[in-house]
């Protein structure tokens, strides 16, 4: 699949996400103008905490490659990648995140432990974030506007 606008198909994966009741986040994984993975939050559906964008996306980027390292790879995500998504966007050597969306409470790139930053960080990122944060925001306001 090839797409000129990634960030826009993230944003389709996470509206499919909300039409399910899952959390309205949704990840493009993208090598050389090609969509090697995408998805959207199924951690209701699978049952499976780890089911975020971000680590299906990669599962399947990973998968198509056949290689755990997805070397000159970038990750388009609605929502700042989470510590859990962040470790994996360091052990799979993403190039480049782009995020919407800030997270002062779950989010693990510019608020939370600032993953990318620790020594212990074998691989950081280039990160872009604030793309289309208002929209973004708007997804996920009007998602937890609807379940109070």
């Amino acid at each position: 699949m090839d797409v000129s606008d990634p960030l826009s198909l993230a944003f389709d994966q996470a509206r499919a996400a909300a039409a399910l009741g899952e959390v309205p986040v949704g990840a493009v994984v993208v090598r050389e103008g090609e969509i090697l993975g995408l998805a959207h939050n199924r951690t209701l559906l699978d049952r499976d905490p780890t089911a975020h964008a971000e680590i299906l996306a990669i599962r399947q980027a990973a998968a198509k490659i056949g290689s755990e390292r997805l070397i000159g790879c970038d990750l388009y995500v609605t929502l700042e990648p989470c510590a859990m998504c962040a470790g994996a966007i360091s052990f799979a050597r993403l190039r480049r995140v782009y995020f919407s969306a800030a997270d002062p409470k779950g989010g693990a790139v510019d608020f939370g432990p600032r993953f990318f930053h620790q020594p212990t960080c074998h691989h950081a990122p280039e990160v872009y974030g604030g793309l289309r944060e208002s929209e973004a925001a708007e997804l996920l306001r009007d998602f937890f506007k609807e379940r109070r």
